[in-house]
């Protein structure tokens, strides 16, 4: 899988297009070196920390007759969390939030999916952090299909979602002396999903 490198460089280019949707009805696997799954919070009340996850796997069934049969879904190695900070990364791993010795993966296992028109979707699912299981939803656009210089036939999709971390047990917290706390309960997600039709 080197030749999927985020630091390769292709000298031949590819043109997302949007063909007929019901030609890209199947299952794909998502290609963790071209996606990527970030999160936002808020640092101190004043400026926002971003990190991403860098080990995961996952999986779609489109349908693109009928896009409510559509389906996803995602396993996240919370060991692989990475903000650019390592002694903030350790902190993030331990017990006072992932837990990531005793609670190793974020899943996400989708449960209803919707077209809200054009290029806009919207899917719906149980998100599992800590052992609690949550819904989560997540606002999709299509950002295209190609075939990549491999012969991959590729979907895209970006996608983002807010959530309260307290909800799923991350409440970590401490207290600023000018008011406020040191971390935001509301956290963005976001998405950039490229996956890859199964052979």
């Amino acid at each position: 899988m080197s030749i999927f490198s985020r630091k390769d460089t292709e000298t031949a280019t590819t043109e997302a297009v949007r063909p007929d949707l019901a030609a890209l009805t199947g299952d794909y696997t998502i290609d963790p070196a071209h996606s990527t799954i970030g999160f936002v919070a808020r640092h101190a009340m004043v400026t926002n920390v971003k990190g991403s996850f860098q080990d995961f796997t996952g999986t779609l069934h489109l349908d693109g007759t009928d896009p409510a049969l559509s389906t996803a879904s995602l396993d996240v190695v919370m060991d692989s969390i990475e903000t650019g900070n390592a002694d903030r990364d350790g902190h993030l791993k331990s017990s006072d939030f992932f837990k990531a010795d005793e609670f190793p993966a974020m899943t996400f296992r989708s449960t209803k999916a919707e077209s809200l028109g054009g290029d806009d979707y919207r899917i719906t699912g149980d998100l599992t952090i800590l052992g609690t299981t949550r819904p989560l939803t997540i606002d999709l656009e299509f950002n295209g299909a190609a075939k990549d210089p491999f012969g991959n036939e590729r979907v895209g999709f970006e996608g983002k979602a807010e959530i309260l971390r307290s909800e799923w047990g991350l409440t970590w917290n401490a207290a600023l002396e000018t008011g406020g706390v040191l971390v935001s309960d509301k956290i963005k997600l976001n998405f950039d999903i490229s996956a890859i039709r199964n052979a």
